[in-house]
């Protein structure tokens, strides 16, 4: 039963935030095998005043043993 935590900037649109959560879904149910209701996908917007503070340091810097794709960017 995957779920999936996105971390945006705000300013997506509706459609976007739909769109983004079928392709998720599509691509998990797809490689993991999970049929796509057993997969949930959640999106948090996180102003970029807030970023540094409650994303990147504690999920990215602070577990970084956990990330598949790291940013190309630091701060």
């Amino acid at each position: 039963m995957p779920h999936v935590i996105i971390k945006a900037l705000p300013g997506k649109t509706a459609a976007q935030k739909q769109q983004i959560a079928d392709a998720i879904t599509r691509s998990v149910s797809e490689i993991f095998g999970n049929e796509p209701d057993a997969i949930s996908v959640a999106l948090e917007d996180v102003s970029a005043e807030r970023w540094k503070d409650d994303v990147y340091v504690p999920d990215i810097v602070g577990r970084a043993d956990t990330l598949l794709k790291p940013p190309g960017y630091q701060l």
